[in-house]
């Protein structure tokens, strides 16, 4: 079980606890309440555990959606921000979108409304109330073992579309997209017998070699799609269809893009089913496609495949969500073992054997900084700024490589080499994160400063972890610590360790010389923050040895730009930002932000976001009032395909994540509640600030 109901400790109520993904969401009563287990028959839609409780009124903390269905699962209501309706006695379950996924279902009479800063359903008196939740942890059903052989790796890879929940457009959805089974190389090809490769009428005709399968992974995972040799690239169906992957374009920029246009596309179609929404991208598109939604919703595979490839990409593509990463792989054998976790992200894979770069460099506009008398730097070198604080022991100049640009929110690097502007992807990443220990405790965080002169980032970021009332936290702050106490930090078991000092490829700078993190026969942090120069060794010491992932630098790092990443860091890992999103914000915050790399699973959380879909706010101001744009971020519980409505009076629908949602006006007043519900980033003029402590009046 890792899901668990609770009683509240410091009102009346219950939580529900999520003990792998580390969330938990609270819901409040007027009085105490009896918890007993419950069955989950009654719910249309899975869950894994529920319970019974008796009240007048449940109270949700924060402000959220609520879908009211029938017994049947049809929509007979919706409720948003400063709405409120009642409904007549009858069956029902509710659907508030939090962000643990929770159902209530009823037998009787309710209102729910929505205020400014919590949603509230009521009974006309007590009533036995169901309540479901599912948790959406997400791991390999299994391992497929395959030699390194072409066609034995597209047998494997094809296995990817078993891990599908449904096989319509609903599978846009990222809670019907399981987690494909694992990748092991091996001495011959071994499918387990229990996994079931579909026939979804579809399959992908590829080139033998391994850098079109790496590429074409994706596709064949959310298609469903059987992989077979062929001389030219192409998707085909059984019904006759054809459409080439071998365009002037190149064949991973044509894959990636029918990637796209099929998953948008479903996101349209599937407002046709469960959840008939008012979608923002479908009122923006249907005037300009020939597209018949609601029979497409209930057509084959095969024919919705060959509908919406007909639709030409560029009528599509300023309304396709931004995606959220490109995986750039070395394409050799080994690292098909990476593949299942990047696909499960619906990552795009460009393939390209290591794409080297003569050093790590610095920004031109930063070198002046270094020479200043009074610079502060991060280095373990006491004596005059170097690029490398041992020379014999620094990467060689060919072990850097810089993937090239690609339009999505992140980059990856799964290869050999020390990535510059992309993370760093490793097997063991991913391995632990599936290992990871279950959890229902307080969210436990671990800060040691171990040079007296970083006072200030310690100061900061003691302020801002733990500062959320809806989360229990543990926050430990040392200082000026030993190779012995240090550690015994990094071997006990905490979710987040962030680190104010000094590295060098050798190791951490304690008081009585240095730790060097590869030596450690085990590691208990999970994330990890280590704000010191040339700290790349270290962190990746770290993850291979039990961490899932963290932030790290190349090279030397001066001391004011680091206070700064650091607290910035600190503030989007608080509001729930993954690594990799909170990393592309804060190195805008110093010139020095390229240093910065995530070495691991850029995706993993510290904490839940608020409203479930992290995002970062520009505000312009407009002639009577301001313009707000949201750009918004997923995470691996609300991934690419999920859904957010910005509770802003001039917004009607809803918007699928990813990227830029739209510029929406907002009077002063409005404008002030909205950033008074939640902590966010907001840019303004370029500069960053934070939701909560904004005053309009001051900044403009």
């Amino acid at each position: 079980m890792t899901l668990t109901f609770e009683p509240l400790d410091d009102q009346h109520g219950i939580q529900v606890i999520d003990e792998i993904e580390r969330q938990r969401y609270r819901l409040y009563t007027p009085g105490p309440i009896d918890c007993e287990p419950a069955s989950t028959d009654p719910f249309l839609f899975p869950v894994s555990d529920a319970v019974s409780i008796r009240t007048t009124e449940i109270v949700l903390p924060t402000v959220v959606m609520v879908y009211v269905r029938d017994a049947e699962g049809s929509m007979v209501g919706e409720v948003q921000q400063f709405e409120s309706e009642s409904f007549d006695a009858d069956s029902y379950i509710l659907d508030p979108c939090t962000q643990i996924k929770t159902y209530v279902h009823l037998d009787a009479a309710f209102e729910v409304s929505v205020d400014l800063n919590e949603t509230r359903i009521e009974f006309e008196s007590p009533t036995e109330v169901l309540l479901g939740a599912r948790s959406q942890h997400d791991r390999p059903a299994a391992t497929v073992t395959t030699t390194e052989d072409p066609e034995d790796m597209m047998a494997a890879v094809e296995t990817f579309g078993s891990a599908l929940k449904a096989h319509d457009p609903e599978r846009s959805y990222p809670t019907l997209r399981g987690h494909p089974p694992a990748i092991e190389i091996g001495d011959s090809l071994d499918i387990p017998s229990g996994i079931d490769v579909p026939d979804t009428g579809v399959r992908l005709e590829l080139p033998p070699d391994l850098a079109s399968i790496f590429v074409a992974a994706p596709l064949s995972y959310y298609l469903g799609a059987s992989l077979v040799p062929g001389s030219e690239p192409r998707l085909v169906t059984d019904t006759g269809f054809s459409y080439s992957l071998d365009t002037q374009r190149g064949f991973e920029t044509e894959v990636g893009r029918t990637l796209k246009r099929l998953f948008f596309l479903d996101c349209v179609t599937r407002t046709e089913g469960f959840h008939q929404i008012s979608l923002h991208e479908r009122h923006a598109i249907e005037p300009y496609v020939d597209l018949d939604f609601a029979a497409l919703y209930d057509a084959p595979l095969a024919e919705q495949v060959a509908a919406y490839l007909d639709v030409p990409y560029e009528v599509l593509e300023e309304h396709i969500p931004e995606w959220r990463l490109t995986a750039h792989v070395d394409p050799v054998a080994a690292n098909a073992e990476q593949l299942p976790y990047v696909v499960d992200d619906l990552a795009l894979i460009r393939t390209h054997p290591q794409p080297t770069m003569s050093e790590a460099s610095i920004p031109a506009e930063a070198e002046a900084e270094f020479t200043r008398n009074d610079v502060i730097t991060r280095s373990a070198s006491t004596g005059a700024v170097t690029r490398a604080a041992t020379a014999d022991t620094a990467p060689a100049r060919d072990d850097y490589v810089q993937p090239q640009p690609a339009d999505t929110l992140e980059q990856a690097w799964i290869g050999d080499s020390i990535p510059i502007g992309a993370s760093k992807l490793t097997v063991e990443a991913f391995q632990h994160r599936l290992d990871r220990e279950r959890n229902a405790g307080d969210i436990s965080i671990t800060v040691v400063q171990n040079d007296t002169r970083m006072e200030a980032e310690r100061q900061v970021v003691d302020e801002v972890y733990g500062s959320r009332e809806d989360l229990p936290f543990d926050v430990t702050v040392e200082q000026d610590l030993t190779r012995a106490e240090l550690e015994a930090v990094l071997t006990s078991d905490t979710e987040f360790f962030h680190y104010i000092g000094h590295t060098d490829y050798e190791g951490f700078t304690c008081t009585d010389g240095k730790l060097d993190a590869t030596e450690l026969d085990s590691v208990g942090v999970d994330t990890f923050l280590l704000n010191a120069c040339n700290s790349y060794n270290q962190g990746l010491a770290l993850v291979e040895n039990g961490a899932i992932g963290g932030i790290v630098t190349l090279n030397e790092v001066l001391n004011d730009g680091a206070v700064r990443i650091g607290e910035t860091v600190a503030r989007l890992m608080n509001c729930g930002f993954p690594l990799r999103a909170a990393l592309t914000i804060a190195r805008d915050e110093s010139i020095l932000g390229g240093q910065y790399i995530v070495v691991g699973d850029g995706g993993i959380t510290v904490t839940q976001v608020q409203s479930g879909t992290p995002n970062l706010l520009e505000i312009t101001e407009a002639e009577d009032g301001f313009d707000v744009s949201m750009h918004t971020y997923p995470t691996d519980i609300k991934s690419l395909g999920s859904i957010v409505m910005p509770f802003i009076d001039s917004c009607e629908d809803h918007f699928l994540t990813s990227g830029q949602l739209g510029t929406f006006h907002a009077s002063h007043d409005d404008l002030s509640e909205f950033l008074s519900l939640q902590e966010v980033p907001v840019r303004i003029d370029g500069n960053l600030h934070w939701s909560t402590s904004i005053d309009l009046r001051t900044i403009f």
